[in-house]
């Protein structure tokens, strides 16, 4: 009975793998209309046509204000949280070249090859005010 069972469930799976395979790519995906490059092309064009407060709206984004504020240094992005708060600790990478060599019983040759990884295993950050700011994390 267990023989039984165990081969109808062989045979069906087979015809279903089978019959999945029956399909022609022609049948799968349409040979007419528009290519990738013609879909992203339409959609972009129709994207500059609208206007940039009711994209705003239909993303759900709150509406601009109407008085310009400055909110440089009240606001928080990215490149103020990471670079300036927590700047990266120098690791520098090193490259190491690896001579022609021969390896196992069978002495198989492994050509030369340069490989390179940082100086220390993790990447390490400062805490606030550790490192003192420079021309390179200044925000512009």
């Amino acid at each position: 009975m267990k023989k039984r069972r165990m081969r109808l469930i062989t045979l069906s799976l087979i015809s279903l793998a089978l019959a999945g395979c029956a399909g022609s790519k022609d049948a799968v995906l349409p040979s007419q209309g528009p290519t990738m490059s013609t879909i992203y092309t339409r959609h972009m064009t129709q994207m500059t046509e609208r206007q940039p407060e009711v994209l705003r709206e239909a993303l759900g984004a709150r509406p601009i204000q109407s008085e310009a504020r400055d909110l440089y240094g009240y606001t928080r992005d990215a490149f103020n949280e990471i670079e300036l708060l927590f700047p990266r600790l120098p690791n520098p990478t090193l490259v190491m070249y690896v001579f022609p060599h021969l390896v196992g019983e069978t002495r198989a040759p492994v050509p030369g090859y340069a490989t390179a990884f940082p100086l220390y295993e993790h990447v390490e950050y400062a805490l606030p005010g550790e490192v003192p700011l420079t021309w390179s994390t200044k925000q512009p």
